[in-house]
């Protein structure tokens, strides 16, 4: 018989967050950045990409191309997910993952607080700025279990209107 852990892929976080753990606001992201979107792109392609409800009625042109798109819900009425494959866990999400090696969790908060304990990778997207009325939130990282790897500055500039960092850190352990 198969462990739960030989079944399970890698599991890889991708978020952006602000200084305070902020990760959107009125169901959207803090601010528009064109480096993250193409880091996020080209990170999650070919990939399954993990998400709740609100985060794929976030996208603006719905399932992501070139991914395996999931949508994690409790909704029993919404069946409206085009391109989609639509679970009720994370253990359904996982099973439903044709066997790929990585997945990625993409949000919102309530998905990476039932990944973050699953995950193996974190790729965060720190934005060096404090937004206003922030109301969806990443939960707190207790960094002592993960092993900071790499981390990639930018500058904020006519496309950018905030620094931010690209961050990657792996669980201990892994």
């Amino acid at each position: 018989m198969t462990s739960q852990s030989e079944k399970t892929p890698r599991v890889a976080i991708i978020v952006a967050v602000d200084e305070q753990n902020g990760i959107g606001r009125k169901g959207e992201l803090l601010c528009h950045l064109p480096a993250d979107l193409k880091h996020f792109k080209e990170i999650t392609t070919g990939h399954a990409i993990i998400m709740g409800r609100k985060t794929y009625e976030s996208l603006p042109k719905g399932a992501l191309p070139n991914r395996r798109n999931i949508v994690l819900t409790s909704d029993k009425e919404t069946e409206n997910y085009p391109g989609c494959i639509v679970v009720r866990s994370l253990e359904e999400a996982f099973a439903s993952t044709n066997d790929e090696k990585i997945v990625f969790i993409i949000g919102g908060e309530r998905v990476y607080r039932a990944s973050l304990p699953l995950a193996d990778m974190l790729y965060m997207t720190r934005i060096h700025h404090t937004f206003d009325e922030v109301d969806t939130f990443f939960p707190k990282v207790d960094l002592n279990e993960w092993e900071f790897v790499e981390e990639k500055r930018h500058e904020r500039d006519e496309k950018h209107p905030y620094s931010f960092s690209f961050q990657t850190y792996i669980k201990k352990g892994q």
